[in-house]
């Protein structure tokens, strides 16, 4: 320091003094070449010795963050420039880190081996430190770099890090809620309160960002629930003296709730009707309002005008609110959009991953009318294929003002997998299996799978495979290759093996509508009959071939797939054997469900499923027949009710079957991310044969009913789910089962 004060008063006396620089010498330069000092300098040789350049000179110098001191004083007409290099960092290491890998921190640092060290550069490696730990919820982490000195003016930097414990939040509270309860809301942020079993998650810990996401997680929640003057006044976080807990505190204001008033469309395109769009929106006069609903108004809107031939559409709400009489008037003004074109679509970040699997899944094409919904639905659309960790989809203006450009940025993730599995059913006993999978073969998108499963009642190999685009079409394509066998013994005295394969394809109609075909071509054969089996089973005793064609058509309108609380699904299907082999029939099968959200996570559903099967020239085979019980009608064991043998009571199967459920799904008061339900439900069924039976048969083709209950848990080895159902309505030779359980996991 006391040579940069030498330094910084050399001017004044480089001025007293006057005259030219003859020369400037470099002192103490080791690594840096002196012409490169130089080339900094302000002054040059034949200049005069000017203190302001002087100075400027000594500043610039310290800025290029290369030297630790520099100094500068005149020796008769020679400037002499003194420096002390800053040393250059031969490794860097951390000691301490436990929670955090050296590989995080080394990406968060901007020092590297090889680049000169500079004190500030340091401090500002230390706060990136400290607020990587304090993302973690480690607000108690300490961070020192120690400097360790080698030969040639080299250092080691070593950051010694306390991370100190997990800064946890103790208690989250709400103030200005009267509606939903603080345990309610609780379920709704990401941040969660500090308990036991949350050994595995992080969500306990407080982050500043995650506290941003509860902010906007809060308001969409009292949005979609008609609370349209809602807002967050505050979301405070107090960390208690110690340093180890938070007390986060959100200030909100509820307002009023309201409901759907009236609900009009503003037509402005010409030769556009009303009538062709107003069947698209999900909600009426009357319902309570739900901003999640209008937005997705809007994108049924878009696409629906789109497909009936208008490229260029602008569709605005326009809302009205009425404090009074609590009701939001929306009309949605369909209006001619701007029109741009999209120039290019851009794709950035795909290693693997082959450009066209993502071009594909877009919506729109270079060339075409830019439409906001269906850039938004593309981006969707890939984001369903499950391969990138991250997709950002955004818009960037083109070479002119009606182009625009389409920037597509993915991050890919791992898309193999191993897996390992483990399970239990009353069905099929103890369970074990492995999946070798790649979703993503050769980054061409294609699904390959191999698996394998033994169980105590059964086993089974299978190898499928998967083309999504066939011919570069939207229409999934693939074969399935399959060896299964099945312990029937407490069924039905015999076991059966099933060798075969299948091509199949679908395709999408409509966003809602899918049609599938399939061919199969499989062996049948029973095997291992007991000899007190039932004369029907002896008789079928045997090989044989079914070469059977498939058709399905579905329409889907849940709001999930996985865990649908609204919405319903429909789907057919038609099955024909006997083009080739030695079984014929015909077989039609009709599904629905239909879900109802009832208050806060109450999900009220029906399903009925019926089918029937005849044969075509001849009887139909047991194997081909519906066994009804267990999972599709509880409280009976599977193949528990339809005809029996009355002598040896084994399950024939029947040749046309129904069940029914009606279900209601409800929360059991433990905290959400247990990921445990409870549900009350009443199944109802039948199944029989078409023509008279014979007088050994028991066949009367009567309503059975079941009243029961039961829960689900998404357990950390697997779904599990245990049902408790009790016959109401049943023959007395039906096989009624109390409880039935399933549960397996997959590591």
């Amino acid at each position: 320091m006391f040579a940069v004060l030498l330094g910084l008063a050399a001017p004044l006396a480089l001025a007293q003094s006057g005259g030219t620089v003859e020369n400037i010498v470099v002192e103490g330069a080791q690594r840096i070449d002196p012409e490169t000092v130089r080339s900094y300098l302000l002054i040059k040789q034949g200049d005069p010795f000017d203190p302001e350049r002087v100075d400027r000179s000594l500043k610039s110098l310290f800025a290029t963050g290369l030297f630790a001191d520099v100094s500068m004083r005149r020796q008769g007409n020679n400037l002499v420039v003194v420096l002390v290099e800053n040393p250059v960092i031969n490794r860097i290491a951390f000691e301490g880190n436990k929670k955090i890998t050296d590989e995080s921190l080394n990406a968060e640092v901007t020092l590297r081996p090889r680049v000169i060290y500079t004190r500030t550069k340091v401090q500002n490696d230390v706060k990136r430190i400290l607020t990587l730990y304090r993302r973690s919820g480690r607000f108690a982490a300490t961070v020192e770099p120690k400097v360790i000195r080698l030969p040639q003016n080299r250092i080691d930097l070593v950051f010694e890090i306390d991370e100190g414990a997990a800064t946890s939040v103790q208690k989250i509270r709400f103030v200005g809620n009267k509606t939903f309860k603080d345990s309610r809301l609780r379920e709704v942020v990401r941040t969660k309160e500090s308990r036991w079993y949350r050994l595995f998650s992080s969500d306990d810990t407080y982050d500043p960002d995650r506290l941003t996401l509860d902010r906007e997680l809060l308001r969409q929640f009292y949005l979609q629930n008609g609370y349209a003057d809602f807002r967050v006044i505050s979301g405070v976080a107090e960390l208690t003296p110690d340093r180890k807990d938070f007390f986060i505190t959100f200030t909100v204001d509820e307002g009023l709730r309201y409901k759907f008033g009236q609900v009009a469309l503003d037509v402005l395109l010409k030769g556009l009707k009303k009538e062709a769009i107003s069947d698209v929106l999900e909600f009426e006069s009357g319902d309570w309002y739900n901003a999640k609903s209008i937005e997705r108004s809007i994108d049924d809107l878009t696409n629906r005008v789109g497909q009936l031939g208008f490229a260029f559409v602008d569709v605005r709400p326009r809302m009205n609110r009425d404090r009074e009489k609590r009701t939001i008037d929306v009309a949605f003004e369909i209006a001619e959009g701007p029109r741009i074109f999209v120039e290019r679509i851009d794709i950035v970040g795909n290693v693997r991953t082959q450009d066209r699997v993502v071009r594909r899944e877009f919506k729109l094409a270079e060339g075409d009318a830019f439409n906001v919904a269906k850039l938004r639905r593309s981006r969707q659309r890939i984001q369903d294929l499950d391969f990138f960790e991250k997709v950002s989809v955004e818009q960037i203006p083109g070479s002119s003002p009606d182009k625009t450009i389409i920037k597509t940025q993915v991050q890919e993730k791992s898309t193999g997998s191993i897996s390992l599995g483990a399970g239990f059913s009353t069905s099929a006993g103890v369970i074990g299996d492995v999946v070798l999978r790649e979703r993503n073969l050769l980054g061409r998108g294609q699904d390959l799978k191999l698996g394998t499963r033994l169980g105590q009642r059964g086993s089974q190999i299978d190898l499928s495979f998967t083309e999504p685009y066939f011919l570069e079409r939207e229409v999934a394509a693939g074969f399935d290759v399959f060896h299964v066998t099945r312990d029937l013994q407490d069924i039905s005295n015999h076991s059966t093996r099933m060798t075969g394969g299948a091509v199949r394809s679908g395709y999408p109609i409509t966003e809602r509508l899918r049609q599938s075909w399939r061919y199969g071509l499989r062996k049948q054969e029973i095997t291992d009959v007991d000899a007190a089996a039932s004369t029907f089973i002896k008789n079928e005793e045997g090989s044989r071939w079914v070469s059977e064609v498939g058709h399905s058509i579905a329409y889907d309108r849940r709001d999930s797939t996985v865990s649908p609380t609204t919405g319903y699904v429909v789907r057919l299907s038609n099955d024909i054997a006997g083009l080739g082999g030695n079984t014929r029939y015909l077989r039609n099968k009709l599904t629905g469900s239909k879900f109802f959200p009832i208050g806060d996570e109450y999900v009220l559903s029906f399903s009925a499923t019926g089918g029937q099967i005849v044969g075509l020239g001849q009887d139909v085979k047991l194997l081909d027949r519906y066994y009804v019980g267990g999972d599709n009608l509880r409280g009976f064991a599977t193949g528990g009710i339809g005809p029996r043998d009355r002598t040896t009571k084994d399950a024939l199967g029947g040749e046309w079957m129904y069940t029914g459920t009606a279900e209601l799904i409800f929360p059991v008061g433990l905290p959400a991310e247990f990921g445990v339900k409870g549900k009350l439900f009443s199944d109802i069924g039948s199944s029989g044969k078409i023509e008279p039976t014979s007088d050994i048969v028991d066949d009367t083709g009567s309503v059975r009913v079941s009243l029961g209950a039961g829960f689900s848990w998404q357990s950390p080895i697997g779904p599990v789910g245990v049902d408790f159902g009790v016959p109401v309505l049943k023959e007395s030779f039906d096989k009624t089962e109390l409880v039935r359980v399933n549960f397996g996991t997959r590591f």
